[in-house]
């Protein structure tokens, strides 16, 4: 091993309270230590190179990485903040989340989690709203939120999405949600979309009496993101939902600055995610989350804890759900968002392993329903409703016949 990297090591250093500290994970690849791959991560993602320079000022010795602890696979490393553009998340994860991962000395690297510094925190602005700012928006506080995906996802006309919103709606539904690919497309064009949707959100909320709200999906060439964002606004649009790993984090970047000046609130869909995080080698969701956070989105898919269709681990996602309700700086929380998979049988279980304050959404487990949409939307509001007063569901249903309909059709499968 080169002795160049044995400069990026020191088990004796106490980070300062401005480091920031990554937590990664590390299989060396064959012929390779743990430590001699750790040594290699921190160089690389810092001010190293494969070998030793002959000119290297102090300056730059003070800003290398430093590898302070290795336990089994798991390693910290601790990053001078002066490595770092205040405001810049890219050029942050270009950094500790760059080349390191095409390193032939490692099979597998994993970024488990990042701790910023305060003094790094203060130039991200968080969410605009947060769980507190959305429930005032709805006026709901006692129960979870709901969302619904018109099914089929794609394929609809923005006629035939208006009219199967309003169905949710007036079935108990908060939000209705464009999925993660519907944009713009020749049968449902965005902007006929958001002024048919506004229309049937209107009539719905006078019929109810309840908010109603929806998230147009404004994922884009960024200046087209922008572009679709202000329409919303325009047309009296409340939120704009974002595909937040295949738009880029500068674009989010960018999206949160203007919704401050829109007022809109963000819903952040974790789309690909899965490229990264389902293995052993990419970035952790734990550090999506974190990162969604500080940058400012107001609502972010989190899993639904393996209860239902998508791969998401009980412990990992009660422990995102956790750090996005909870003190983090001064920055404001994030709504959780259970989807994928999930009809009215599995609602006592979401609620009961990740809490109230949560978003449920349903797509097919309400537009299967045999009773039509309209049905399906009152069997998830029943299941809630049940759930919170602690009844159960084959009691609650003997009273509400579309909650029954839903249990003989799926009773509590849990979708594979």
């Amino acid at each position: 091993m080169s002795e160049w990297y044995l400069d990026f090591v020191d088990f004796n250093y106490k980070p300062s309270k401005d480091d920031l500290i990554c937590l990664f994970r590390i299989e060396p690849a064959k012929g390779f230590s743990i430590k001699e791959a750790a040594y290699r991560v921190a160089s690389e993602s810092s001010v190293g190179t494969w070998t030793k320079l002959h000119y290297l000022p102090k300056r730059i010795k003070d800003l290398m990485a430093k590898v302070f602890e290795i336990k089994g696979n798991y390693v910290k490393v601790a990053y001078p903040i002066k490595l770092f553009e205040p405001g810049n998340m890219p050029q942050i994860l270009s950094s500790i989340a760059g080349n390191i991962f095409g390193m032939k000395a490692l099979n597998n690297l994993r970024l488990e989690d990042v701790h910023c510094p305060k003094k790094l925190m203060k130039s991200f602005k968080g969410p605009q709203f947060g769980i507190s700012g959305i429930r005032k928006m709805f006026k709901v506080y006692d129960r979870p939120l709901t969302a619904t995906v018109p099914k089929p996802k794609v394929g609809l006309t923005a006629k035939k999405e208006a009219k199967v919103a309003y169905q949710a709606w007036t079935g108990g539904i908060d939000l209705e949600k464009s999925d993660e690919n519907l944009a713009s497309m020749s049968f449902n064009k965005f902007e006929e979309r958001i002024k048919l949707l506004v229309k049937m959100r209107d009539k719905a909320e006078k019929e109810t009496g309840e908010k109603k709200s929806f998230l147009p999906n404004v994922s884009a060439e960024t200046k087209e993101m922008l572009k679709r964002a202000k329409f919303v606004a325009d047309n009296g649009g409340e939120y704009v939902m974002v595909d937040i790993l295949t738009v880029g984090w500068g674009a989010v970047q960018t999206l949160r600055n203007t919704c401050e000046d829109l007022k809109l609130a963000i819903h952040g869909h974790r789309a690909s995610h899965a490229s990264m995080t389902r293995k052993k080698h990419g970035i952790s969701m734990n550090t999506i989350a974190k990162i969604a956070r500080i940058i400012g989105i107001d609502q972010l898919h989190t899993g639904t804890a393996n209860i239902g269709k998508l791969e998401s681990g009980e412990e990992e996602t009660k422990k995102i759900n956790l750090f996005l309700r909870s003190k983090f700086y001064t920055l404001k929380t994030v709504f959780p968002v259970a989807s994928g998979g999930l009809h009215p049988g599995l609602i006592p279980d979401i609620i009961k392993n990740l809490d109230k304050d949560i978003i449920i959404q349903c797509g097919g487990g309400l537009w299967g329903h045999k009773m039509g949409g309209v049905a399906g939307a009152k069997a998830i509001r029943q299941a809630i409703d049940a759930s919170i007063q602690k009844i159960n569901l084959e009691d609650y249903s003997k009273s509400h016949v579309e909650l029954r309909t839903a249990l003989n059709q799926w009773g509590s499968t849990r979708p594979k």
